[in-house]
């Protein structure tokens, strides 16, 4: 029997017409918990709130229909990486269990027991069953087993089995506060490390730099035998790790030093830098013979950064800020920032000036300086569907308007706010065929949902592809990776740069433009 066979109909009748008596949810206009509005919820991606319909159902059914809609549940939940909720639906179902649902039950609860960083126990619970008879089944029991095996950490950050010898060291803050951006690191890396066949695969240790030092975790991986670093991630974690004495093996640091930081010997930096992208923007806006506009950043210190890129690059390729402002993320009405860049201040003051001297009432609509040929505006996806509007109301809507890459976010009907905006973007967002092929080899292996498939996974699938290239035997630095982050080589300083497709929002659809204009 299928975990999501349809309840029976006579039940669904019973729960209907239970419904149907209570007026209060009538009276709040909500609507009934059914199969079909869990599924359309499915569809929608909301995953938590489908899985919240399954247990509602769940309550007002018994027997394995109650057990089919809690592991549905279940599964929702961990779709949305509500490992709490998913704990208590699994808790709750007590039975009766077909067969494919007592092995559902299993899966799912290794699943959890992954998404919790606990893999010995993800094991312990693999190992009670068989390998499952049905194929969408038997598929996730060996690739949990597979994560399971590559991840399961001692106390101290090592993998049950340590490799002695030549292999990968992989250092990842995955328990504490960046325990988040980590997985999906991990969960990236791993992914491109089972599409080699298994012939190939290198030896790989994870070491948790959430519960021990750089200095410890790299001790201990060199130790160990490792012939090459990957990690740590924070900014922090990668100062440490250049500050390291013992340091012997090629280094690829997920994330860069900072500017004034000499990096020892082979010593490769890698990151998702808005400061890149920041000058890439100013070389496309100088290739666009724009050379005159403004610029409004988030206040703080990530707007700062990227600020200064910008300008940095601009300036030097002859281009001129006119004027900078910042906008202030606790806010949701810009207008005086706006005003200020574009001066509209400046129109309306003329004006009342006018009319001061005349001394009559006067027709009036404000104008914005006309010597703007562009504005950049970088900001997260939140910020940038509030700021583009007010900018189109200030009468700027007609200025090219360009981005980084964190304003967008895949979802069509929020980007229609986005109307115009030009940003940058890697493959993994603006689709392709690696990208495509991942996508499909994820879906084969997760098909229940699997972890979170962001940027930072992406980040993570071409950490290992780099690591590969730089393991190669004669490797002098010049390598070219077409990764999911990009095109991706080293400069002379070691640093990863990457190359990014450029995309346009019409109608909250991407529109790809040409990479060289």
């Amino acid at each position: 029997m299928s975990v999501r066979r349809p309840i029976r109909l006579v039940l669904v009748l019973l729960a209907a017409a239970a419904l149907a008596g209570c007026p209060s949810l009538t009276q709040r206009g909500e609507l009934p918990p059914s199969i079909d509005r869990a599924q359309e919820l499915e569809r929608s991606g909301d995953a938590a709130g489908a899985a919240r319909v399954y247990e509602q159902l769940a309550g007002q059914n018994s027997g394995t229909d109650r057990t089919a809609l809690l592991l549905n549940a279940a599964r929702d939940y961990l779709t949305a990486h509500r490992t709490d909720e998913a704990a208590r639906a699994l808790g709750a179902n007590q039975g009766p269990f077909s067969p494919e649902q007592l092995t559902e039950q299993t899966l799912l609860s290794a699943q959890l027991a992954l998404a919790r960083d606990q893999p010995q126990e993800a094991l312990r619970l693999l190992n009670a069953i068989a390998v499952p008879k049905g194929a969408e089944q038997a598929a996730r029991y060996q690739e949990l087993r597979a994560s399971a095996g590559a991840l399961a950490l001692q106390p101290g950050g090592t993998r049950a089995v340590t490799p002695v010898g030549p292999h990968i060291a992989l250092l990842l803050p995955v328990t504490g506060r960046a325990a988040s951006a980590a997985i999906s690191v991990r969960d990236g890396f791993m992914t491109a490390y089972y599409q080699l066949p298994p012939a190939e695969r290198p030896g790989v240790q994870i070491y948790d730099t959430g519960s021990q030092s750089i200095a410890e975790a790299l001790t201990q991986a060199l130790g160990a035998g490792a012939d090459i670093v990957v990690g740590p991630l924070t900014r922090e974690e990668v100062t440490a790790a250049a500050d390291f004495p013992g340091l012997r093996v090629p280094v690829l640091a997920l994330n860069f030093l900072p500017p004034e930081r000499t990096p020892p010997p082979q010593f490769y930096q890698y990151a998702l830098s808005p400061e890149d992208e920041a000058r890439l923007v100013a070389r496309r806006v100088l290739d666009e013979h724009h050379r005159r506009g403004v610029a409004l950043v988030p206040a703080g210190e990530w707007g700062t950064r990227v600020l200064a890129a910008f300008r940095q690059e601009l300036e030097a390729g002859g281009g001129e800020l006119l004027a900078t402002a910042q906008i202030e993320s606790a806010r949701t009405d810009y207008s005086s920032a706006i005003t200020e860049v574009l001066r509209i201040s400046d129109s309306t003051a003329r004006f009342h000036r006018l009319e001061s001297i005349l001394g009559t009432k006067l027709q009036f609509e404000p104008r914005r300086r006309n010597d703007i040929e562009f504005i950049f505006a970088p900001a997260p996806a939140n910020l940038e569907r509030l700021l583009r509007p007010q900018l189109r109301f200030h009468f700027a809507g007609d200025i090219p308007t360009y981005a980084t890459s964190d304003a967008f976010e895949p979802d069509v009907r929020a980007n229609e706010d986005l109307e115009g905006l030009i940003f940058p973007d890697m493959p993994w967002m603006l689709g392709g065929e690696l990208a495509d092929a991942v996508r499909a080899a994820t879906r084969e292996a997760w098909p229940q949902g699997g972890p979170h498939r962001g940027r930072l996974f992406a980040f993570g699938f071409d950490a290992f592809r780099l690591t590969q290239a730089l393991r190669h035997a004669g490797v002098s630095g010049n390598i070219t990776v077409a990764g999911l982050t990009g095109r991706l080589s080293l400069d002379a300083q070691r640093h990863v740069r990457r190359e990014l497709g450029w995309a346009q929002l019409h109608d909250g659809e991407l529109r790809l433009l040409p990479a060289d204009l």
